[in-house]
């Protein structure tokens, strides 16, 4: 029995039958601390709720970001990547996002443990087929233009961003979930958001692992370079497209007092650049780098690397609906070729984690951790190439963006699948020209034979699924046409049930060995290099950077 037994009681009476339940779970170990405090903070338990349970069960209390030994009014310098958009709805450069969340904020916040935590919404929660999620907003937050945000505000911002016609990256989590007209005004400070079907894990859609999801004014008209106007710790001071953009505290802001004096970002074409300057001392901190980037810093003693797993991956599609990939077992014979474990040890300097060929990465807890773990086998995959005719080998083309580590894994790619008689040719494009418009019949990624992208971190692997490997994706690269596959995710998607999720992951993770529209080797984790003794630099995998707590030892 748990200790504390009685203050257990008296805390379960307060919740739903799903809550108890995940619980349940929790007590009798089906359920570890983590997927207990992660899945329990999506349902909408609060953090403060959620230690008291976890006390009261004898697991332990819930960790807290301390300030601790943070000294104030220092000027923290940041090295990032020259944005390309500053309009949050169109928002997509790295840049671009690390910029506008420094004064826009989200509902709720996908903290670096993968727990999401209020932000602009104090609490939320699903009815009892998760179509219809409840959010209650935070009281007193003011614009930077001086006005209360309010629930109309948050219905503004994602009819904006549900709208068709807004072209806004966005669509890419809301289409078919989330209307334009769908998100409801109940008072002031509450708001409906009404789905289109069932979602288990909505919270996350609206969060900062949305980073278009920035709640802005009612009013906004696309001039956010001229406004820069959000309710974040800190307000614009300087902005100049080409070099760089400092900010300073926002004075009437909501929450704990904003350490830094001052925030400066300088924007770099590339990375070597901002390695040189943090070594120079002319930076603080790197938003990112790669793992191959930063192998000259993982042995410099003046500087620490903060590194958080994550579930961002490097995909390898192969068309399954054109030869010789329409057979799965060439697909297969392909993945048996990979040395994954070569990659995440040397490729990725140790700096990632094994993949299973499904955007189920380990750090999910929906994942089914007893599905066997594909690994490199030769032998197996000639056999496959045997009985697909293929013995003799084929030749075949992989083309793919000039992008961090993707040439280097091609590479390694190309000598691997040469054991069983492939000759790989590489093709690297610059990025635009490989992503074209990112639509079919114009764009290489999405209509090459076989094809690599990069998949930044997700909080859920909803949208991997949805658009990337459902019949209907916008960007189904593999043109994978599978009805078991699209009715399993669809399934996934629904379920507000931890435990349903993990039975209905493992029969999608299964079924994507066995088709294998895709490789996916591992998973990275998000490296961002920092001086020593700069303190409380909080990155997340999404590329944002949290630097109200920000300063000096």
């Amino acid at each position: 029995m748990p200790r504390n037994s009685d203050l257990l009681s008296s805390l379960r009476s307060r919740l739903t039958p799903l809550e108890n339940h995940l619980i349940d779970g929790y007590v009798d170990g089906r359920v570890n601390r983590r997927e207990f405090l992660r899945h329990g903070s999506v349902l909408g338990l609060s953090l403060p709720l959620l230690g008291r349970l976890s006390l009261a069960a004898g697991l332990g209390a819930v960790p807290t970001m301390a300030r601790a030994g943070v000294q104030p009014g220092a000027t923290i310098r940041v090295g990032c990547a020259t944005p390309v958009s500053m309009d949050p709805v169109r928002l997509g450069s790295p840049g671009g996002v690390l910029l506008v969340m420094q004064v826009g904020e989200f509902l709720c916040i996908n903290e670096p443990d993968r727990v999401l935590s209020p932000c602009l919404a104090t609490s939320w929660k699903p009815n009892q087929d998760g179509t219809v999620w409840t959010f209650v907003l935070r009281k007193g937050v003011k614009f930077h233009s001086g006005g209360e945000m309010k629930a109309d505000d948050v219905v503004a911002t994602f009819d904006r961003l549900a709208d068709p016609n807004s072209a806004s990256p966005a669509l890419s989590a809301f289409r078919g979930i989330l209307q334009k007209g769908a998100t409801r005004k109940l008072d002031d400070y509450t708001i409906e958001f009404h789905l289109d079907s069932p979602i288990g894990n909505f919270p996350y859609l609206v969060s900062s692992d949305n980073y278009n999801t920035v709640i802005l004014p009612a009013s906004y008209a696309g001039d956010f370079e001229t406004t820069w106007d959000g309710t974040g710790p800190f307000k614009i001071e300087k902005f100049d497209r080409r070099r760089g953009a400092s900010f300073v505290p926002f004075e009437d802001y909501w929450g704990p007092k904003t350490l830094p004096a001052r925030t400066e970002f300088v924007f770099y074409d590339d990375i070597q650049p901002q390695i040189l300057a943090l070594q120079g001392g002319q930076i603080d901190v790197i938003n990112t780098a790669s793992a191959l980037d930063s192998v000259a810093l993982m042995n410099d003693p003046a500087i620490d690397i903060l590194a958080i797993k994550s579930s961002g991956h490097m995909s390898i599609h192969m068309r399954c609906d054109i030869e010789p990939f329409n057979d799965p077992r060439i697909r297969r014979a392909v993945a048996l070729c990979i040395d994954r474990e070569k990659l995440v040890k040397g490729l990725m300097k140790g700096q990632a984690i094994i993949g299973n060929d499904s955007p189920f990465a380990p750090i999910y807890p929906s994942t089914d951790p007893t599905v066997p773990q594909r690994m490199r086998d030769v032998a197996q995959a000639k056999e496959l190439m045997k009985a697909a005719g293929m013995e003799k080998g084929f030749q075949a083309k992989i083309t793919l963006p000039k992008q961090s580590e993707l040439p280097a894994y091609a590479q390694l790619v190309q000598a691997w699948v040469k054991e069983i008689g492939i000759d790989l040719q590489l093709q690297v494009l610059d990025w635009k020209s490989y992503a074209g418009d990112a639509k079919y019949g114009s764009s290489p990624w999405l209509d090459v034979p076989m094809g690599m992208m990069t998949w930044g971190n997700r909080g859920v692997p909803n949208v991997y699924l949805a658009s990337s490997l459902m019949s209907t994706g916008t960007w189904n690269s593999a043109h994978f046409k599978n009805e078991q596959f699209d009715t399993l995710t669809k399934g996934y998607i629904a379920a507000l049930d931890l435990e349903a999720q993990r039975a209905t992951a493992g029969k999608i993770q299964r079924l994507m060995l066995e088709e294998t529209p895709g490789v996916y080797a591992y998973f990275w984790s998000y490296l961002s290099p920092v001086k020593k003794g700069v303190v409380g630099v909080k990155p997340n995998a999404m590329g944002q950077l949290f630097l109200q707590g920000a300063g000096k030892a």
